[in-house]
């Protein structure tokens, strides 16, 4: 491999001439001509990564996300993109799939490479380690779900709220016996729309003298996919007293659970259904789905402008920002005794 030495024997100049070259130094147009023409000769392309560390920046930051296939993924994603496209940053995307090792792998690659930065939608809220970053002083924004202990920039959703929302509407528009399917236990995000759900599901038996283990037996923890959702609410549908609705905790899971519920002969509003996240398709099914619409663009957009405040040296105490979902009421959540 041609190295800069190469180059600069072969144009007759010093290494730190050819580096001045291509890093933006002051050399004569006619030596920058003639380091420029022998580099392509020899087929030298400058190293990225070394050009940033001398420039103390990198233009590469690494975004981390457990499922692109997931909509609310992809437009935070695009939100990301868009915000860092403003500063000339380049955005590297990594999949982990929920998956801890092959989200680890993915941040020493980050440091390997010496990007600027690292956004990160965590895999777990305990065992996910940003550590090694936060020791080589990389900056790192948590978006969506943050690691416990994590001394992080965060922007975050304010899940109980958007569940106790979501529970509150089915409710009041008559369904008994609610049920909740959500995502892997422990996951952050799982555990707080879980326990919007459950506060007003438990104030709610309490006002109607009931037992509060009856709220148990409607609880099902999934893996935030399609079969899981599908499993999760084929499980339900055998219990002596299925639910009558089920607030489901994210969009890909709803997916299944519809699925499984029109394969009972069973389908909304008679069961009411509620996801947490939209769908591009939610208005245009019948009935259309009543959903828990999340800031997934606003997310990625104020997450990458935190990351580029960081890596631009803004020196500010750790910030958590938290953005507010909003109800959108359609017909699949109508009543058990709509038409």
């Amino acid at each position: 491999m041609t190295t800069i030495n190469d180059v600069a024997r072969a144009a007759g100049v010093s290494a730190a001439t050819v580096s001045r070259v291509f890093n933006g130094g002051r050399v004569t147009a006619e030596r920058a001509e003639r380091v420029r023409r022998t580099a392509a000769e020899l087929g030298f392309s400058p190293n990225r990564v070394a050009r940033s560390l001398r420039k103390q920046r990198s233009s590469v930051i690494g975004l981390i996300i457990p499922d692109i296939e997931n909509p609310f993924f992809t437009s935070l994603a695009r939100g990301v993109e868009d915000a860092a496209q403003q500063t000339n940053l380049s955005v590297v995307l990594c999949n982990s799939d929920e998956d801890v090792e092959k989200e680890r792998r993915y941040l020493e690659i980050a440091l390997a490479e010496q990007m600027a930065g690292v956004i990160v939608a965590a895999a777990s809220r305990n065992r996910t380690d940003l550590s090694p970053l936060a020791a080589r002083g990389m900056p790192v924004v948590a978006v969506d779900r943050r690691p416990r202990g994590a001394s992080v920039d965060a922007v975050m959703v304010d899940n109980q709220h958007g569940g106790e929302e979501a529970t509150a509407h089915l409710l009041s528009e008559g369904y008994e016996r609610v049920a909740c399917i959500t995502g892997p236990e422990g996951a952050s995000t799982s555990e707080e729309r879980l326990a919007g759900f459950r506060t007003v599901m438990s104030d709610h038996l309490r006002e109607r003298g009931e037992d509060q283990a009856r709220l148990r037996e409607y609880i099902r923890y999934a893996d935030f996919r399609v079969e899981g959702g599908r499993a999760a609410m084929e499980d339900l549908l055998r219990l002596p007293e299925p639910p009558d609705a089920v607030f489901v905790a994210n969009n890909l899971m709803t997916v299944g659970a519809l699925e499984a519920l029109r394969e009972a002969g069973t389908l909304p509003p008679e069961t009411g259904v509620l996801s947490f996240g939209d769908v591009p398709w939610a208005s245009l099914v019948h009935p259309s789905l009543t959903t828990v619409q999340l800031p997934s663009y606003d997310l990625g957009w104020t997450a990458a402008g935190l990351l580029q405040d960081r890596i631009g040296g803004v020196d500010r105490p750790l910030q958590t920002l938290v953005l507010r979902t909003s109800l959108q009421v359609r017909a699949s959540t109508g009543g058990p005794s709509a038409d």
